[in-house]
């Protein structure tokens, strides 16, 4: 089985950031130029680009649609998502070179619309993201940005979106996100027990190449690089030979 190594971009403003635990108010500014960084990317050897419009998944409103067509124009397979709500957000992002598009806030509030989608254009097309935070020994899931948490849990919606056709999950233990902690082993061995079927990105937490070989030996599917990549905590190469 393939394992992909997907580094990531997070979007807000037009710039290159990062959030502590996906709070707004606890941001880090890495660069103003997110299309030069995803050309370096692609030239350290990356085939697939991550990309988060933080400023749409918290409005609801896709925001930095012109950047994303500038990452999307080099080569990169850009997976890309925050702030889809209709199915126009879904071709917008498809228009302008999105190989899969990330579905968060609605494939939680709306998981029969994102039904209907997979049907339409394909589990390739879509990754559905449910990121988790444990909650009195549940994995809840916020949306908007991690802003709402809503009743619905990981338990629910992993195995529902199984049997529906999905392939791709991405799944970020929010807590660990920017903390450079580590992966979340027990949440992705449980993944990888209650929808064997999906093939899962982790994400959230990795600062060593010791954290991606763990993640893959428990079942991940993949893993999205974002602050460890950023500091310098290992080369993009590096994590490629894993």
């Amino acid at each position: 089985m393939s394992f992909d190594i997907i580094p990531a971009i997070d979007l807000r403003d037009g710039r290159v950031v990062r959030l502590r635990q996906g709070d707004y108010a606890q941001q880090t500014t890495y660069s103003n130029d997110p299309a030069e960084l995803a050309r370096r990317y692609l030239h350290e050897g990356a085939s697939w680009l991550h990309v988060v419009d933080l400023d749409g998944a918290r409005s609801g409103q896709i925001a930095n649609l012109a950047v994303i067509r500038a990452m999307a124009a080099d080569g990169l397979r850009v997976q890309a998502g925050g702030g889809v709500r209709d199915e126009d957000d879904l071709r917008r992002l498809f228009d302008v070179g999105v190989q899969r598009v990330v579905l968060g806030s609605i494939a939680i509030g709306d998981p029969d619309t994102v039904a209907a989608w997979l049907d339409t254009y394909g589990p390739e097309r879509l990754t559905i993201a449910l990121d988790t935070r444990r909650v009195d020994g549940r994995w809840s899931l916020p949306s908007a940005g991690w802003t709402e948490t809503g009743a619905r849990t990981l338990d629910e919606l992993a195995p529902w979106y199984a049997q529906r056709g999905a392939r791709h999950l991405l799944c970020t233990d929010i807590e660990r996100d920017g903390m450079l902690a580590g992966f979340n082993l027990e949440l992705y061995r449980h993944l990888a027990d209650i929808a064997p079927e999906l093939t899962v990105q982790a994400s959230g937490g990795v600062r060593s190449l010791a954290d991606i070989r763990a993640v893959r030996d428990v079942g991940a599917g993949g893993v999205i690089l974002g602050r460890a990549l950023l500091e310098g905590r290992f080369a993009l190469e590096e994590a490629l030979a894993c």
